[in-house]
């Protein structure tokens, strides 16, 4: 079932969004060579407490003995999703995602950014810019009147297009009194097919994109999601809202 936000809603969830996107700024001075992953969760945290607010990763899943143990996602290189903070030190060349979730007021926000550490190549530096380049792309086919799979395809093919390849095994989503509502948004698909889009609902849009093959592998920490090829990968995310005209980015 997918929830309709009233107006109401939607300045609630705008205050767990401004939390999310206050903490990636935040943490663009820490990354850099050096940094270990557990000591930018800590940051996080800190600052999502401070606000009166709870990291919404922290316990999240279905399997009560392996829920999610931390604030942030931090996925480095060839990890797509889901890597978990510990004690590895940031190396220069890397690239980063950190994906971040706030609750407050019973309301979510989710978004996701993919940062270079220190000095990279610049295939990799081509990788973040096409990946944030799609999420906009996807955005901008977020209109009332247009199906969920219009933002699919719009990602889709800015990726593909620059010769990269988006992830299938994984999606966007629905959000707002929970962290995952439905629909679905696949970063893959045909214009014209898919669930009609509505005011009042709210997206996480959130393309996944491998420089080599679209194919992953789940890891047997029950989390972390990596690339097949041992390629790297890059994450983008916004939550954002369908309205009468343009959509508006919740996370901004």
């Amino acid at each position: 079932m997918i929830n309709i936000k009233t107006r109401e809603e939607i300045i609630l969830m705008k205050e767990s969004c401004r939390i999310v996107a206050e903490v990636l700024k935040l943490l663009v001075t820490y990354i850099k060579p050096g940094i270990t992953t557990k000591e930018l969760d800590e940051l996080a945290e800190n600052y999502i407490r401070s606000q009166n607010a709870e990291p919404a990763f922290k316990g999240y899943g279905n399997d009560k003995k392996n829920l999610y143990p931390a604030t942030l996602c931090t996925s480095i290189d060839d990890e797509v999703v889901h890597g978990i903070p510990d004690n590895r030190r940031l190396e220069e060349g890397q690239i980063i995602s950190i994906d971040v979730g706030v609750k407050k007021n019973n309301f979510y926000g989710d978004a996701a950014k993919s940062f270079p550490v220190g000095k990279v190549s610049e295939e990799k530096m081509r990788l973040l810019k096409v990946t944030e380049e799609s999420l906009y792309k996807g955005i901008e086919k977020a209109r009332a009147g247009n199906r969920v799979h219009d933002i699919s395809a719009a990602v889709q093919k800015h990726v593909e297009n620059a010769g990269f390849s988006v992830v299938r095994d994984l999606v966007g989503h629905g959000i707002g009194r929970n962290l995952h509502e439905d629909p679905q948004i696949p970063n893959y698909g045909e214009t014209g097919t898919g669930i009609l889009l509505k005011p009042g609902m709210t997206l996480a849009i959130e393309p996944m994109v491998n420089m080599g093959s679209y194919k992953v592998k789940f890891y047997s920490d029950g989390w972390t999601v990596t690339t097949a090829d041992g390629k790297p990968s890059a994450h983008f995310e916004h939550t954002i809202c369908i309205t009468e005209s343009e959509p508006e980015i919740l996370t901004k």
